[in-house]
């Protein structure tokens, strides 16, 4: 009997995927980067894992391919915080839920020609600002801190990403262990795409989905709304597949060969 366990990201950003799943799913939320471990120790069947952490485990990983945590230009849930822009920023505290976002924002400090101290601490914004310049913060601490400090957030991740690139960017990818079974990982991935497709086509079900998220991170449900239908996509496109690419080569550094092995094994 295979594993029928789906690990899922503990943030809102995948709440259009799991909102109603079928029951004959197990669901073992966690955040992204313990997913990656669950997912390599087979606790669970497959789980959306940093993309950085795939580029750092493709040997016994493999993509599943049309899912996603993708932004286009705006995510509005990684972002850098501080009173003060990035290039006065001394020292920033990252994150110790997260890996893709802090290899991202190193991404972008070697553009800029800036290497302020980095320090791994809990994902709080208060005590991280007591100690650093920066926070980088990730998912719905994110999403609530911006709400309730606009003033202080000084970049947008998903945003710079773009605005250098041109292409999403792509945080998560679900990924299974390179011996799962083909059958149970198409089952399951269709069921997730059959209710992200729900999600999108019914409006009642979006309203609930929104009104749940907002409920649970405590901003308005305008708020979530807007962030579900600009800012965030759980489905991979051309375009996104292209982005990730890009990622995993340029940022990752991964071998170009592999990728494109890695790619075409998803959208063959």
């Amino acid at each position: 009997m295979w594993n029928r366990t789906i690990g899922r990201v503990a943030f809102t950003n995948c709440d259009p995927l799991y909102h109603n799943l079928s029951e004959r799913w197990r669901i073992l939320p966690a955040p992204p980067s313990w997913l990656t471990g669950h997912v390599i120790r087979r606790d669970c069947l497959m789980a959306p894992i940093p993309s950085a952490d795939f580029a750092k485990h493709s040997g016994i990983l493999r993509l599943v391919g049309d899912l996603g945590i993708v932004s286009m230009g705006h995510v509005g849930s990684v972002l850098l915080f501080g009173d003060r822009p990035p290039d006065h920023m001394r020292d920033i505290a990252f994150p110790t839920d997260s890996s893709t976002s802090k290899r991202l924002l190193r991404w972008y400090l070697e553009k800029q020609g800036l290497d302020p101290r980095t320090i791994d601490l809990g994902p709080d914004l208060g005590s991280m600002l007591q100690q650093c310049d920066g926070a980088l913060l990730i998912g719905d601490r994110a999403l609530r801190a911006a709400s309730e400090h606009p003033s202080l957030v000084q970049l947008d991740l998903g945003a710079e990403w773009t605005r250098s690139t041109g292409l999403p960017m792509v945080f998560g990818i679900f990924a299974t262990h390179k011996s799962s079974d083909d059958q149970v990982i198409s089952e399951a991935k269709t069921d997730l795409i059959s209710n992200y497709h729900a999600f999108i086509n019914d409006d009642h079900r979006r309203e609930e989905v929104v009104r749940i998220a907002a409920d649970k991170i405590g901003l308005t449900p305008s708020r979530m709304d807007q962030y579900f239908r600009s800012e965030v996509s759980n489905i991979l496109d051309e375009e996104s597949v292209e982005g990730l690419s890009r990622f995993l080569v340029d940022v990752c550094g991964m071998n170009t060969s592999l990728v494109r092995s890695c790619v075409q094994s998803v959208t063959s």
